[in-house]
């Protein structure tokens, strides 16, 4: 039987669709999703690009930008009135002038960046003669990680969350929540002050889960964690409790109040953003903090290779056709990235990139299913090292250089953010299992740099060029 649910979903992808298939006659439109979990660089990702393209930037690999048929870029108002724009003119003068990185993505943001270009076929000089808008989405790491609960009940997600919870290393983050949840009774009369306080304690429990020390990547509901306006509303008033995933709910308990305030979250936050904004993507950029995740260990690694397995579930992929471009789109072009390549020498990009594939090897298979196209790449779209070789007890060890931010520590020495300092961060393995399965347990020592200053006004970088080719580099026709 057809949900009415389904047909109401069905129709928003209909509406957005036709809605940019209408504007793209006009003007061909990329609709570009820079995703990735929290702090995997997403805002300095798309701050880069945009200065890059705007400064004229050396970007051999980015080809119709490289030999010149790229006459001009250009930032252009928002075209959708109801997205704040992107802060550029803020995050980058965060980076120019005062070397910070600047803050993570905390709302939805739009940016328009319009390029000029010598179109090659005289279709494209007839219908729009060579213009490209390239409209950047940028919205929070922690909402990728609701788009799975679209696809499971209340009962599901508490009965997953809760067994979760009682593994290590959750489980040591787990205990107040825990002993909270020991008190309810699903099948009890519901309590809203109980109902809240187990609001209160699990985000405590996800928030601990997230610290640099564990590192953690599936923590749903992710506005638990990034609230916004929706700050002490009923609709993080929920939490999981103990009961089976086939729990029957019964009118007027515990469980049942939750359930309800669960499927409003979705309902009202969830696919609101899927279908208004996410399902509407041509191309997307998921960027991936992998180093964080090894200097947290195992754990950390494996739990982002499952986060970003459920997160790719939910993607629209596949080539697009006349019927797609009406009544929703596909992503036809995915590409995985692993940020903060500069805290490694080049000689270890190789093994970076191995890893990554490692970690989305699940997803990977799905988009290959789909008829998406995929790659991975490990980039730095600011490089803030240089690559330096030491001597050692006689041995030449491959470091990089760079001024460490304040309170950085690394065997005891804690760095001020003003002195140069050359570091040896390890070697990452040759066989990516390693990062899997312990092996690399104290091995590994990634520390944050301060950003570098401008080199002829525009920002050094590690593979951005190529970023930039494989995700719009066939749209200059």
């Amino acid at each position: 039987m057809v949900k009415l649910t389904d047909l109401l979903d069905t129709g928003r992808l209909a509406a957005g669709g036709l809605w940019d298939f209408a504007n793209d006659l006009a003007a061909p439109t990329v609709r570009l999703g820079v995703t990735g979990l929290s702090r995997s660089g997403k805002t300095i990702f798309i701050t880069a690009l945009v200065h890059a393209l705007l400064k004229g930037a050396r970007l051999p690999v980015f080809e119709a930008f490289a030999k010149g048929r790229i006459t001009r870029c250009y930032l252009e108002p928002q075209p959708n009135d109801d997205l704040p724009r992107f802060a550029y003119e803020q995050h980058l003068a965060q980076l120019v002038d005062e070397r910070q990185w600047p803050e993570g993505t905390r709302r939805i943001s739009q940016l328009r960046l319009t390029m000029e270009y010598e179109p090659h076929s005289a279709l494209a000089r007839n219908l729009h003669g060579g213009k490209l808008h390239l409209d950047i989405i940028d919205y929070p790491g922690e909402w990728l990680l609701d788009l799975p609960l679209m696809a499971q009940t209340y009962q599901q997600w508490s009965a997953t969350t809760v067994a979760a919870s009682r593994e290590n290393p959750r489980a040591i983050f787990a205990k107040d929540w825990q002993a909270h949840l020991a008190t309810l009774e699903p099948t009890g009369p519901a309590d809203e002050g109980a109902a809240m306080k187990a609001a209160e304690l699990f985000t405590a429990y996800l928030s601990q889960c997230r610290s640099d020390e564990v590192s953690l990547s599936t923590l749903p509901p992710g506005r638990f964690l990034m609230p916004g306006d929706l700050a002490n509303s009923p609709l993080l008033s929920f939490a999981p409790l103990d009961i089976a995933a086939d729990h029957i709910l019964t009118q007027g308990s515990m469980a049942s109040l939750m359930a309800r305030r669960y499927d409003s979250y979705v309902a009202r936050v969830v696919k609101p953003f899927f279908f208004g904004h996410f399902a509407r993507m041509h191309r997307q950029i998921v960027l991936v903090d992998v180093l964080t995740a090894l200097n947290a260990g195992p754990a950390a690694v494996n739990d982002l290779k499952s986060a970003l397995t459920n997160v790719m579930n939910c993607f629209r992929q596949g080539p697009n056709t006349i019927l797609t471009e009406l009544f929703g789109k596909r992503i036809d072009r995915i590409l995985f990235a692993a940020t903060k390549a500069d805290l490694l020498h080049s000689s270890s990009h190789d093994e970076l990139e191995k890893i990554l594939a490692s970690l989305v090897e699940d997803a990977v298979k799905r988009a290959d299913y789909a008829g998406a196209e995929h790659d991975v790449t490990a980039i730095a779209a600011v490089r803030a090292t240089r690559e330096a070789t030491v001597t050692q007890k006689g041995e030449k060890l491959a470091c990089i250089a760079g001024i460490p931010q304040q309170g950085e520590n690394i065997g005891g020495k804690i760095f001020d953010g003003k002195k140069v300092a050359a570091i040896f961060p390890g070697d990452l393995p040759q066989d990516p299992a390693e990062a899997f399965d312990g092996s690399l347990t104290g091995e590994l020592k990634f520390v944050r740099f301060r950003p570098p200053q401008l080199k002829d006004g525009v920002f050094p970088h590690v593979r951005l060029d190529r970023a930039i080719e494989y995700l719009i580099g066939d749209r200059f026709q």
